[in-house]
């Protein structure tokens, strides 16, 4: 599925569109799909800011984020603090998606083993 991501950085007073892929329909989403379409949106963010720049280490914290029903589907916008951005619409249960995003964004602040 193709899915449209409105982005608007601080200071400007305009949205810029940027299209992404995912091959799952939202309703077979798993949280795997979930964190991968988070992680796409923040890159998304980050292209409009630095274009043509590297592909930064993207991590789920230090951002705010929202499920909104919209005709029938969701949005996903988030806000960090560079800018912000509404993906979807998606065709997928307004509390399954957030539940899906609470528990990713969970395991994300989990401490994770270190190797040296």
């Amino acid at each position: 599925m193709t899915f449209d991501v409105e982005i608007v950085l601080r200071e400007r007073n305009y949205a810029v569109t940027e299209q992404i892929e995912h091959g799952v329909e939202p309703r077979s989403w798993r949280e795997s799909d979930v964190e991968l379409v988070l992680k796409q949106i923040l890159l998304a963010l980050d292209r409009v800011k630095n274009p043509g720049g590297r592909s930064p280490l993207v991590a789920l914290r230090g951002f705010s984020w929202i499920v909104e029903p919209v005709d029938g589907h969701v949005v996903i916008a988030i806000e960090i603090p560079m800018g912000a951005a509404v993906a979807g619409p998606f065709a997928i249960e307004q509390g399954r998606l957030d539940g899906m995003i609470r528990r990713v964004i969970a395991a994300a602040a989990l401490p994770s083993p270190t190797v040296h």
